[in-house]
């Protein structure tokens, strides 16, 4: 019996199996309908799923509103910063804007000062008795030239025209040992541009002169001079020489410097005068003091005038 039975339990497993199967494939084919058991249990499971899933959506969206109130706090307290910095920000703005604009008209000034025409003209006599002196050129006043024009090669000035005729000029050399051949120059340093006169040459260093540097002034040798435009004859930035000395005066009040010339006086065959086309500062002062004189004027004629005579007279 007890083998039987054992036997029995066997078979009943295998039949489960076999049903289990069945049912399995039966459920996996494919059908436009399903079975009221299949049924049961879906629509079982759904409406389970659906009565846990309502407070897990609930509580999952409170951790999502939590997380959203705390970035959008974070968010806030950047703003609020970024917000106190745009005052700052405004202000260093602003001043940037204004320097810019100084820096723009200051820009605008220097152009202003190397504003000019070139005029080509041919060396036509040269004397041998001023040779570091004068030279001739070929153009005059029927070509636009005038008195104090400066004179220049590629290499750099050579001077100013001395003396206009109708046709040809005579030109005044740096290298005129003359006190009154001054040129107002710059020397171009690391920091800003040292001011000075060019005045006469030195034969003895073969070099050109530049007085009334400041004793404070940082002047070392190989620094480039130029023309400053402030003398308001010629252009600015006119290249003149490099120093090639310092020394102080007599006095020990400022420095002299010596200036080796950029451009060749000897062999000088052909050259470019130059007109400045801006307005020099003398003649603007000289506009505004007329302008004001017509209104002091136009003022004094506009009053009545009451004539005060001594007593005993006009009666």
């Amino acid at each position: 019996m007890p083998h039987f039975f054992s036997n029995k339990r066997l078979i009943v497993l295998m039949v489960g199996i076999i049903i289990l199967v069945a049912l399995v494939g039966f459920s996996m084919r494919e059908r436009e309908t399903i079975t009221w058991p299949e049924q049961f249990v879906r629509d079982t499971v759904g409406v389970g799923q659906s009565i846990l899933q309502r407070p897990a959506y609930f509580v999952s969206g409170i951790v999502d509103d939590v997380r959203d109130i705390r970035n959008v706090y974070e968010e806030n307290q950047i703003l609020k910063s970024r917000l106190e910095e745009y005052a700052s920000v405004a202000s260093e703005r602003e001043t940037l804007r204004q320097e810019n604009e100084t820096l723009q008209q200051m820009l605008d000034a220097e152009d202003s000062l190397s504003d000019y025409v070139m005029r080509e003209a041919l060396v036509i006599h040269r004397s041998p008795d001023q040779w570091n002196e004068t030279i001739g050129i070929n153009q005059g006043s029927e070509h636009g030239i005038e008195r104090d024009m400066a004179v220049v090669t590629p290499q750099g000035l050579i001077g100013k025209v001395q003396h206009v005729s109708q046709f040809t000029s005579t030109v005044q050399l740096l290298s005129d040992d003359d006190r009154t051949n001054r040129v107002s120059a710059m020397v171009h340093t690391d920091d800003e541009p040292v001011y000075a006169f060019l005045e006469g040459w030195n034969n003895e260093h073969e070099a050109l002169q530049l007085r009334k540097i400041e004793s404070e002034a940082e002047i070392e040798e190989g620094q480039l001079v130029s023309t400053s435009g402030l003398g308001g004859i010629f252009p600015r930035s006119l290249a003149i020489g490099e120093v090639k000395d310092v020394e102080p005066d007599e006095y020990g009040l400022t420095m002299n410097a010596l200036v080796e010339p950029v451009a060749d006086f000897y062999n000088i065959e052909q050259v470019r005068v130059i007109e400045r086309t801006t307005d020099s500062l003398e003649e603007d002062i000289e506009e505004e003091l007329e302008d004001d004189l017509v209104e002091e004027i136009e003022e004094g004629v506009d009053e009545p005038v009451e004539d005060e005579l001594p007593e005993g007279e006009g009666q």
